[in-house]
C-alpha cells in the first residue's frame, strides 16, 4: 500500500510522462506536492522504486520510467480534499477491537489481534511504512476503545522512556493529545516520528528521551499527530 505522497507523486509522474513524453524535473514534482525540499522528493521516489513502481535509469536525464501503477484506490485516497491529497501515516481501518474470538482451548484467554504497519522511527525521522506487514496478538484489556494499530521501533531516541530499538509499540488512532503524551508525529506530511509532545506558547516541541538527542520546535501547522502510544511488545 501507497502512502498518499507515494501516490499523488507517481500518478503525477504518470500523467506528464503522458502529456509531456517524459518525467517532470525534480522541482516540478516538489512544487506539484508542496513540499518544501527536494530532498522529500528523492525519498518518495525511492520508496516507489522500492515497492517496484518505477525504475531509475543510469546515466539519462531524468530517467525514470512507470514499471506499473497501484490496481485500486485506497478508500482514504478517496477521501482527499478538494485542495489536494491529506496525508496519514497509517491507512485502512484495520486495528478496531473485534469482538473476543471463542479460543480452541476453553483455558487459554481471549485476545485481540492488532495490524503490524509497519516501522517508526524513534531517533532520525523516517518516512512511515504503511504496509501491513503482519499482525500480533494483545490482551484485549491493553486496548480500550478506538482504533489500533502497531508499529516496529527504529532508534534509541526514547530508551529514557523505556521504549528500545526493536520494540513493537501498540498506538491508539488519534489526532489530538494532551501535553507530555507520548505520540506518533507526522512532520511536513514527510516524515514520522515517535517522541513526546510538548507545547510552547504557539509552538510544537518533539522530546527526545535520550540526551543524545535534542528536542525538535515546529510551527502547528507543521505536526500532525496520528496516535498516542498505549502499550508496548517486547521480546527477549
Amino acid at each position: 500500500m501507497l502512502t498518499r505522497k507515494q501516490y499523488e507523486l507517481l500518478m503525477f509522474i504518470h500523467q506528464r510522462m503522458k502529456e509531456a513524453g517524459i518525467p517532470p524535473s525534480f522541482e516540478e514534482m516538489k512544487e506539484a506536492l508542496g513540499l518544501r525540499s527536494k530532498s522529500g522528493i528523492h525519498r518518495l521516489i525511492t520508496a516507489l522504486e522500492e515497492r517496484g513502481y518505477i525504475r531509475r535509469l543510469p546515466h539519462r536525464a531524468r530517467a525514470l520510467e512507470i514499471i506499473k501503477l497501484p490496481d485500486t484506490i485506497a478508500p482514504s485516497l478517496s477521501r482527499a480534499t478538494p485542495g489536494g491529497f491529506a496525508p496519514e501515516v497509517i491507512e485502512g481501518s484495520l486495528g478496531r477491537v473485534p469482538a473476543a474470538v471463542p479460543p480452541s482451548d476453553a483455558a487459554a484467554p481471549p485476545s485481540a489481534i492488532v495490524p503490524v504497519m509497519g516501522r517508526i522511527a524513534a531517533g532520525v525521522p523516517i518516512e512511515a511504512i504503511q504496509d501491513h506487514t503482519h499482525d500480533v496478538t494483545v490482551p484485549p484489556e491493553m486496548l480500550g476503545p478506538g482504533e489500533h494499530f502497531a508499529l516496529e521501533v527504529k532508534g534509541d531516541s526514547m530508551i529514557e522512556a523505556g521504549i528500545l530499538d526493536g520494540d513493537t509499540v501498540i498506538i491508539r488512532r488519534a489526532d489530538t493529545a494532551h501535553n507530555g503524551d507520548i505520540v506518533v508525529a507526522l512532520v511536513d506530511d514527510e516524515e514520522a516520528t515517535l517522541k513526546r509532545l510538548r507545547r510552547k506558547g504557539g509552538s510544537i516541541a518533539l522530546e527526545a528521551a535520550n540526551p543524545a538527542y535534542e528536542t525538535r520546535i515546529f510551527g502547528p501547522d507543521r505536526v500532525r499527530i496520528q496516535g498516542r502510544l498505549i502499550g508496548l511488545l517486547r521480546r527477549y
